[in-house]
């Protein structure tokens, strides 16, 4: 299973960014699928994720600003993250879970300016 990301960037603060994931190396619809993200010297910390049948969570702090949708035909999960913050600085990771096992993709860097 390969996780490949996408869409990461330099945007300034109030700006937007799209991030997305597609998955492949699995004929089965991924049970969970999001976002992480870290920055140097804390622990990796949840963004949003969803369920196969669309059930969401998200971090408090992205409540009302970011939105996580997913495509289960293509295996892919979005990110639409609005009002960016400098605090949102951090690599992305895209996470999926399928059969009781977790996949990781390689990071995508957020950078908002302020």
């Amino acid at each position: 299973v390969q996780l490949q990301a996408s869409g990461g960037g330099l945007v300034q603060a109030g700006g937007s960014l799209r991030l997305s994931c597609a998955a492949s190396g699995s004929s089965f619809s991924f049970n969970i699928m999001g976002w992480y993200r870290q920055t140097p010297g804390k622990q990796r910390e949840l963004v949003a994720v969803i369920t196969s049948g669309g059930t969401t969570n998200y971090a408090d702090s992205v409540k009302g600003r970011f939105t996580i949708s997913r495509d289960n035909g293509k295996n892919a999960v979005y990110l639409q993250m609005n009002s960016l913050q400098s605090e949102d600085t951090a690599t992305y990771y895209c996470h999926a879970v399928i059969k009781a096992r977790t996949y990781w993709g390689k990071g995508t860097q957020v950078t908002v300016s302020s």
